[in-house]
Parts: structure tokens; sequence; C-alpha cells
């Protein structure tokens, strides 16, 4: 069983920067694909961006692609997005999300991630 936490959410003003942070518990997180996904009142939650934990690549929504940057730290289990140039369409709840790795990377659907995060809100005003 996996535990994951987040933190780093806050409220900050557009163009402003963010870092998350999800902080893993319960597993060898090498054979695993970590992900972010964020939910805004009224919409369905949305893939963000994804890392493969062994070799660190990554993939991110188009949205945030060039803004955001996903990142790992092995010796931390922990799994961080550094959010920058905010706007405000990017207040949601962020949650982080983990799947044990079986071939054909990315993972950008909720239904590929079997343990999740809380959620941690990030809001951000014009």
């Amino acid at each position: 069983q996996a535990q994951l936490v987040e933190s780093g959410g806050g409220a900050v003003q557009a163009g402003e920067s963010l870092t998350l942070s999800c902080a893993a518990s319960g597993r060898t997180f090498s054979s695993y694909v970590m992900g972010w996904f964020r939910q805004s009142p009224g919409k369905e939650r949305e893939f963000v961006a994804t890392i493969r934990w062994s070799t660190g690549s990554t993939y991110y929504a188009d949205s945030v692609k060039g803004r955001f940057t996903i990142s790992r730290d092995n010796a931390k289990k922990t799994m961080y997005l550094q959010m920058n140039s905010l706007k405000p369409e990017d207040t949601a709840v962020y949650y982080c999300a983990a799947a044990y790795y079986n071939g054909n990377f990315p993972y950008s659907r909720e239904r590929q991630y079997d343990y999740w995060g809380q959620g941690t809100q990030v809001t951000v005003s014009s």
C-alpha cells in the first residue's frame, strides 16, 4: 500500500510561482509512474504532468507545457511540481497519484493510477 501526501499549495497572484510536493511512503517507487492531476469547481479532474520514476522521463498537458516542471528526488521519495507563470485558470485542487509501471508511458488517464493523495488547493488571482 502506498501513501501519498501533497503539500505546498496556497494563494498567489497571476505570474507568480509555486512548488508542490508529493511525499511518498509505503513502497519502493523505482518501478512506478507518478503524476499530477487537478480539479477545478464544476469540472472533471484533468491530467497535468507525469514522470516515470526510474528514468525521469516526463510528459505534460499542453495547457502547462513550458510553465510547469515535474521532477522527483529518489533519496527523499518526493515528487515535485514547479509551477511558473501561474494563471487564474490554474486554480484547482492538485492531486498526486502513483501507478505501477506496466509499459506504454506516459500515463495521462485517471484510471491508470492506483494511489492518490488528498489534494492541495492552489488559488491564482488576477
